[in-house]
C-alpha cells in the first residue's frame, strides 16, 4: 500500500469503479480505511444468507472479484497509485468469502475478522509478493485472497484443535 492523496467524497462519486472499489465510501476513513473496507462484508454477508442459496453467495464473490479488478485497476489509475489505501473492495470481497465459511455465529466472525487483518495487514508468502510484483486490479484483489485463504486455515485448525 502507498501513502498517497486521499480521495475526496467528489471523486467516490465522479466514476462507479471509483464507488465500489472505496468501498461504498469506507474507504475514506482517515484512519484505517481497509479495517473499514472490511466491515462492509458484515451487512453484504447478512443479505447474502438471507436471500441466496450457496452457490448464488459464492456466485456473488466470484463476481464481486472480477467487477473489482476492473473497479480498483481504474481506480488506482485515476488515482494516480496502483493500490491506494483508499481502495478496499479487495478486503470486502475478500471477507465476504471468509464469512461464507464462517457462517453467522458474532463470535466466529469476530475472530475472523481479527484474523483476516492480521493475515491482510502482515502478508505472509506469497501476499506479499503478489502485493509487491502483480500490478493493476488483479494484483490488488488477489493478495487478499491469500489473506483470507490463511485466516480460513487459521479457522480450520483452532477448530481441530478446540474440537
Amino acid at each position: 500500500m502507498t501513502r498517497a492523496k486521499p480521495p475526496t467524497p467528489r471523486f467516490l462519486f465522479a466514476h462507479p469503479a471509483h464507488f465500489l472499489a472505496l468501498g461504498f465510501g469506507a474507504g475514506l476513513s482517515p484512519v484505517a480505511p481497509g479495517t473499514f473496507g472490511t466491515l462492509v462484508a458484515l451487512p453484504l454477508a447478512a443479505v447474502l444468507r438471507a436471500y441466496a442459496n450457496d452457490a448464488a453467495y459464492l456466485g456473488v464473490v466470484v463476481v464481486a472479484f472480477a467487477v473489482g479488478v476492473w473497479a480498483a485497476g481504474r481506480t488506482g489509475r485515476d488515482l494516480g497509485v496502483g493500490d491506494h489505501g483508499a481502495i478496499v473492495w479487495d478486503e470486502i470481497v475478500a471477507f465476504l468469502l471468509v464469512l461464507f465459511f464462517v457462517g453467522a455465529d458474532p463470535i466466529r466472525e469476530a475472530f475472523a475478522f481479527l484474523l483476516f487483518r492480521l493475515f491482510d495487514i502482515v502478508k505472509p508468502p506469497p501476499a506479499r509478493f503478489i502485493d509487491r510484483e502483480w500490478h493493476g486490479g488483479f494484483g490488488v484483489m488477489a493478495d487478499d485472497i491469500v489473506a483470507a485463504f490463511y485466516a480460513l486455515l487459521a479457522l480450520a485448525l483452532w477448530q481441530q484443535v478446540m474440537g
